[in-house]
């Protein structure tokens, strides 16, 4: 990459992140004179009193205009399908900010949106092949489409199932883009990488409004926004390295929210629920019920979603044998935090029941 190309990128980021703090109060005004106020009506919700939920809105402005401008010269059709499926997303977290919509139907909507991108090229091309003699088996066109949806739709949610605590979904999602920015740099992917700075600045400049305590919530709007961006740049830049071992990154980027999605759709699935029921069972719910401050718990969060990135950065620039001993001592290292976690929880439950 040419200094021309780390200066874009640097401009990008930037300048989403000048928009994104400077559109925030302006989408508070929109966000109270259409209803999109968070009540808190119920035990899962941290806050006590109505906070705006319309922040998502500052972030796509910050994020769409940054990537119109400095993805000018080069944008196309994969680009144009993934900034059009947002503007579907951005849609359908408005109306579920306002409304309150079914799972059922925002299900549907997310399926039209993720329906752009992937028919504009955005597909996982390949798999890794541990047991041929060639790294990649080609995937035939409809398995292209079908793992890319799957993709899409998983990410998108983790990140929103992870929007509970103030600044945890923008700042941890802030990190992971970071972390995917670094990794397009050093694979020399340059458009992927501008997108990734855009949207990383989008974040950070939304963070101020979103920090404990909370001025304004970034809502649906942004977190399926955020996960759908995320998911779609894993595709555009992660996905497509050939090396091997890069097909894992993304899984690694992301592993905080996927985690936190499949044990909350196994631990609901089990106890008779439905997978889209809410409960307070999340990681972020367990680290309260520890005793930690909402500050405290996001700063945990926001370290493991850290050490993740710096382990899926470590993956890609080092040697296959040394980066899977540091990824295998911070999976010990975050074994052992649950571990402790589990202990405590117990401990607590037990000094509850004696009382």
């Amino acid at each position: 990459m040419s200094k021309f190309d780390y200066i874009i990128i640097a401009l990008a980021f930037f300048v989403a992140a000048m928009l994104s703090f400077l559109c925030s109060p302006l989408a508070q005004k929109v966000a109270e004179k259409i209803g999109a106020i968070d009540v808190p009506k119920d035990s899962r919700r941290m806050h006590k009193k109505p906070i705006p939920r319309l922040g998502g809105l500052a972030i796509f402005l910050g994020f769409f205009i940054s990537t119109l401008v400095f993805t000018f010269d080069f944008i196309n059709l994969p680009i144009y399908g993934m900034l059009m499926g947002a503007m579907v997303m951005v849609a359908l977290g408005m109306a579920d900010d306002v409304l309150a919509l079914r799972a059922s139907r925002k299900f549907v909507v997310q399926m039209i949106a993720v329906a752009f991108p992937v028919a504009c090229g955005v597909r996982i091309e390949r798999f890794p092949n541990f047991f041929g003699d060639t790294p990649y088996i080609e995937l035939p066109l409809i398995w292209q489409i079908v793992a890319s949806v799957i993709w899409l739709l998983a990410i998108l949610n983790a990140v929103n199932i992870i929007d509970g605590l103030d600044g945890l979904a923008c700042g941890v999602s802030g990190i992971m883009t970071i972390s995917s920015m670094v990794i397009l740099i050093l694979l020399e992917a340059s458009q992927a990488a501008i997108i990734a700075a855009a949207l990383a600045g989008a974040c950070i400049g939304f963070l101020p409004y979103n920090f404990n305590p909370a001025k304004m919530f970034m809502g649906d709007t942004g977190a399926m926004f955020i996960g759908y961006s995320l998911a779609c740049l894993s595709i555009l830049g992660l996905f497509k390295a050939y090396a091997v071992v890069a097909f894992f990154v993304p899984v690694l980027l992301y592993l905080l929210p996927i985690y936190d999605l499949l044990f909350a759709a196994v631990r609901r699935i089990l106890s008779g629920k439905s997978p889209t029921q809410g409960d307070k069972s999340h990681l972020h719910h367990k680290l309260i019920a520890l005793g930690l401050s909402q500050k405290k718990a996001v700063a945990v969060l926001y370290g493991i979603a850290a050490l993740l990135g710096l382990c899926a950065v470590l993956l890609t620039i080092d040697d296959f044998s040394k980066a899977l001993i540091i990824i295998g001592a911070a999976f010990v290292f975050i074994m052992l935090g649950a571990f402790w976690i589990y202990r405590r929880e117990k401990k607590l439950e037990k000094e509850e029941n004696e009382e």
